[in-house]
């Protein structure tokens, strides 16, 4: 029968491999998040280290992934400190957490966090909205004719237009659920555990 759990010395063989292997990694994670190509040094390491090639993409990505998401945090509320107590929660080694820190918090964060926030993904957002209401007098459905419905155009930023009619009752409830919603936010921001202080 095979032993699930590897012996002692082999998990800190491991260890000690995946280690130098962050080291090594470190540069090339901090490249990606810059936007410069790094496919040819993705190869180079792969064939110089002794890790699988799914144990090297879990290190990338998890760096990758890691920087990515504390770049985008605004510096004003996220603190160094934190984030070295949130790195030892995830049981990253010391010397790691210090490069990692220098990295968010060091000379090449505007850098990254320029790259980062121009190569996200986004959906298209709203560019015109345009709207009228319309009476139908002559129409296939009696049912419809003199009604009134509210036409509207929607162009989007990635160059679509949609158009659509929606009936006034559904229109006067999109408005109802709006005003709510602003206004259970407006009730949350008067809550003082919301507010920040100093």
């Amino acid at each position: 029968m095979d032993k699930v759990l590897e012996p002692v010395e082999t998990q800190d063989v491991v260890q000690s491999s995946i280690t130098t292997q962050l080291r090594t990694d470190t540069p090339l994670t901090v490249n990606a998040l810059e936007g410069k190509d790094c496919k040819e040094s993705v190869k180079l390491i792969a064939e110089s280290t002794n890790l699988s090639e799914e144990q090297l993409a879990f290190l990338i990505s998890g760096m990758y992934t890691l920087l990515r998401e504390a770049l985008r945090l605004p510096l004003s509320t996220f603190k160094q400190e934190v984030f070295k107590e949130d790195l030892k929660e995830l049981r990253i080694p010391e010397d790691f957490i210090t490069d990692f820190s220098s990295i968010v918090f060091g000379n090449r964060r505007p850098v990254s966090e320029g790259t980062a926030l121009t190569q996200r993904s986004r959906l298209p957002g709203v560019q015109d909205f345009k709207w009228r209401v319309d009476v139908a007098i002559s129409t296939s459905s009696l049912a419809r004719a003199l009604q009134p419905s509210i036409l509207m155009l929607l162009k989007l930023s990635d160059g679509t237009a949609h158009r659509f009619e929606v009936p006034v009752a559904k229109f006067q409830e999109l408005r109802y659920n709006v005003a709510l919603i602003l206004k259970e936010m407006n009730d949350l921001e008067k809550r003082s555990i919301l507010k920040i202080q100093d």
